[in-house]
C-alpha cells in the first residue's frame, strides 16, 4: 500500500499491458558523480535519438490520450493519474521520492523527484487534466496523418508531459549529467489550479528554474502572459406578469443588458486589459418579467495595476432601476507573467541550447494563462512553452506536429543538461 499525504492509505496502481523497444530504464550516469566532471552532452545526438524514439513516444502520447483526464471528472482523473504513475515507473524507474496529495472534488497532485547528479533542482510541472468531457474519446480518437497526430488533449499538455519523460530517457542513454528533476502533475489546471496553487508555489519556490511543459506557440517559448480574473454577475430583479402587470416588475434580464455593455467597456486593449462575457443566462419563461440573469466574465491584463481599475469598474455597475439588485463575484485567479531578469535567467541557457541544435529560439506573450503565472509571481525563474510544436488548443483542430517533436524534445533534453551545470 502507499500512503496519500492528505488521505487514506491508496492501492498502488494496477499495471497495464505495455510493450516499448526500451522496457527498462536506463541508469543515471554515476561513472563521473557529482565531481570536476563537465556536461559535454551531444545535443544533435539528442535530436537523432529523439527521432529513433519517436515510434515509443507516440505510443506513449496515444496511452495517455487514450485515457480521458476531464478537469471536472474525479474518477476519471484519479484513473488517469493512476496509469501516469505506472507509466512513470515503466519508463523512468521508481523515483527516490513520490507523494499523493489528495485533491478533494479536484484531480490529485502527484510530486515525484528523480535525483540527478548535477548541481540543482529543476521543477517540470505539467498538468494532465483536459477541457474534454467524457466519451470524447469515442467521437474523436487518436488518428495519425502524416506529420499531424490528432486527438483530445494531446497538445495541452499530455505530449508535453510525454516529452519530458524522453528528454530525460535521453540524457541517460547519453550518460549525460542531469540535476535533480521534480515532475509535479496536476488536475485542476484548465479551471484555475483551485487545489494544486499551494503546491505548485510550494515546489516552485524550492526550484532552483521551474519549467512548465506546456505547448509551444509555434516553436517559441513562452515568457510572458496575461492575469486572469474570472468574475460572475448577478442581477435580481422583481417578476410580475409581461401582460397583465408588467409595471410592477423590474426586468434582471433588461438589466444585465444595459449592464453588459458597461462591463465589455472596461476592456482597455492600449494596456493589454481585455473583457469577454462569454455566458448569459436569466429568466424563467418568455411571458414573465425576469427576476433573475446573470453572466460570467473573463478579464485578462498584462499591467497588475489594471485589476485595481478593473475592481472598482465592476464595484460600480448599477442600473438604472432602483429596484434591481446587483451583486459581482468572483477573483483574480492568476496574475500577470511578465518578463524580467528572473526570465533571462531561465531563457539565456535555453536560447543557447537552441543554437547549437540549429534554430533561433524565439519567445513570445500571449493572452492565456498557466501554471507558470503562479511561480512567476514569486519572483523565480521560470520558462513555459517548453512543450508540443502544433496548435489548435481546446478546439476539434487540436494536434501535435509530429515532424517538429524530436526537436522539441531534443531542446528540453539539452535545456535540462546545461542547467546541470548550474
Amino acid at each position: 500500500m502507499r500512503r496519500s499525504a492528505d488521505g487514506p492509505p491508496r492501492p498502488a496502481p494496477a499495471s497495464f499491458p505495455f510493450s516499448s523497444a526500451h522496457p527498462s530504464s536506463p541508469p543515471l550516469n554515476d561513472e563521473d558523480p557529482k565531481g570536476d566532471h563537465v556536461n559535454d552532452t551531444d545535443l544533435p545526438a539528442l535530436a537523432e535519438a529523439a527521432r529513433s524514439n519517436l515510434p515509443d513516444l507516440l505510443a506513449d502520447l496515444r496511452r495517455l490520450v487514450e485515457t480521458e483526464t476531464p478537469s471536472n471528472d474525479k474518477e476519471l482523473l484519479d484513473a488517469g493519474l493512476d496509469d501516469i504513475e505506472v507509466w512513470l515507473d515503466q519508463r523512468l524507474g521508481a523515483p527516490s521520492e513520490r507523494v499523493r496529495r489528495d485533491g478533494g472534488a479536484y484531480g490529485d497532485v502527484l510530486e515525484v523527484l528523480y535525483p540527478g547528479d548535477g548541481d540543482g533542482e529543476v521543477l517540470l510541472l505539467c498538468h494532465y487534466d483536459t477541457v474534454w468531457p467524457r466519451g470524447t474519446i469515442l467521437e474523436w480518437p487518436v488518428t495519425v496523418e502524416g506529420e499531424r497526430f490528432s486527438g483530445p488533449g494531446c497538445f495541452d499538455m499530455k505530449a508535453g508531459i510525454v516529452q519530458g519523460v524522453w528528454a530525460i530517457r535521453s540524457l541517460r542513454e547519453q550518460g549525460a549529467r542531469l540535476p535533480s528533476i521534480r515532475f509535479l502533475f496536476n488536475g485542476d489546471e484548465e479551471i484555475g489550479s483551485p487545489a494544486s496553487r499551494p503546491h505548485i508555489e510550494r515546489a516552485g519556490r524550492a526550484a532552483d528554474v521551474t519549467l512548465v511543459l506546456e505547448p509551444s506557440r509555434e516553436g517559441m517559448v513562452k515568457t510572458g502572459r496575461k492575469g486572469m480574473g474570472l468574475f460572475d454577475v448577478t442581477v435580481t430583479g422583481v417578476e410580475s406578469h409581461a401582460g397583465l402587470d408588467p409595471e410592477s416588475g423590474a426586468s434582471a434580464v433588461h438589466a444585465l443588458a444595459e449592464l453588459v455593455p458597461r462591463i465589455v467597456a472596461l476592456a482597455a486593449p492600449e494596456r493589454g486589459t481585455t473583457v469577454n462575457v462569454g455566458v448569459i443566462e436569466g429568466g424563467t419563461t418568455r411571458n414573465v418579467v425576469a427576476g433573475s440573469a446573470a453572466c460570467q466574465v473573463d478579464v485578462r491584463i498584462q499591467d497588475p495595476a489594471e485589476s485595481t481599475r478593473v475592481d472598482e469598474g465592476l464595484a460600480a455597475l448599477i442600473p438604472s432601476d432602483t429596484r434591481v439588485k446587483v451583486e459581482v463575484t468572483g477573483e483574480w485567479n492568476r496574475p500577470p507573467m511578465n518578463p524580467g531578469p528572473a526570465t533571462e535567467h531561465a531563457f539565456g541557457p535555453a536560447r543557447e541550447v537552441a543554437l547549437e541544435l540549429g534554430e533561433e529560439l524565439g519567445q513570445i506573450s500571449v493572452g492565456g494563462a498557466s501554471d507558470a503565472n503562479l511561480v512567476a509571481a514569486l519572483g523565480r525563474p521560470v520558462l513555459d512553452g517548453l512543450g508540443a510544436a502544433g496548435a489548435g488548443p481546446h478546439s476539434r483542430d487540436e494536434h501535435v506536429d509530429v515532424g517538429r517533436t524530436p526537436h522539441q524534445v531534443a531542446l528540453l533534453a539539452g535545456l535540462l543538461a546545461r542547467l546541470a551545470d548550474g
